[in-house]
């Protein structure tokens, strides 16, 4: 499991207008956008903080993790790190978020955030001896939790340093997604400010 330690903590004060994108990120969370990100990472100067523009529709949850990951590699070494959200961030967009420290996340006023418990599609065809169905079952099983696992790390971190509770979380998504518009990201401290 991902750490959810603590990060440095952003100076409180901080304007979002006068952030300048050294990242900016718009489309699917993909290996393209993981790419983008290693590449950006790699020519930001060491004494620059990470400033991180994203507007995204959702994609591979998997890849939004391998991102937020590189995220807190860059606040450990002691560089501060700010996100920029903008029209939307979506599903995975909102994992990479989350690799943030609350305090210096930022939303365009007409931003919107879509928060879900992970997804899945997969048939299951149960055919022949019974135990190597169980076996298959089993295996399923195992998959949905560490799914849910992964999703539980998520949501501490989403959540790490705001007003919103688990269990407040886990019951807005348990049975639909959730669509948080900027002003009650704000009110809820998802996000330190709008801009």
């Amino acid at each position: 499991m991902q750490d959810i330690s603590p990060r440095p903590a952003p100076d409180p004060g901080v304007d979002p207008a006068t952030l300048k994108p050294n990242i900016r990120l718009f489309g699917s969370v993909d290996e393209a956008m993981l790419a983008k990100v290693l590449d950006g990472i790699s020519a930001l100067p060491t004494d620059e903080p990470l400033v991180m523009d994203l507007t995204t529709m959702g994609g591979d949850a998997d890849i939004g993790r391998r991102i937020a990951l590189e995220v807190r590699i860059v606040q450990d070494s002691g560089r501060p790190a700010y996100f920029l959200g903008k029209s939307s961030v979506f599903s995975a967009g909102v994992t990479i978020m989350g690799a943030f420290p609350a305090s210096s996340r930022f939303l365009d006023r007409d931003c919107v955030l879509l928060i879900h418990e992970r997804r899945i599609e997969k048939q299951i065809a149960f055919s022949g001896p019974l135990r190597s169905n169980l076996q298959m079952a089993h295996e399923f099983i195992a998959q949905l939790e560490s799914g849910i696992a992964l999703q539980e790390v998520g949501f501490r971190e989403l959540i790490r340093g705001t007003n919103l509770s688990m269990e407040e979380l886990r019951s807005r998504v348990s049975t639909t997604n959730w669509y948080v518009p900027a002003a009650e990201a704000l009110e809820l401290g998802l996000v330190a400010g709008l801009f």
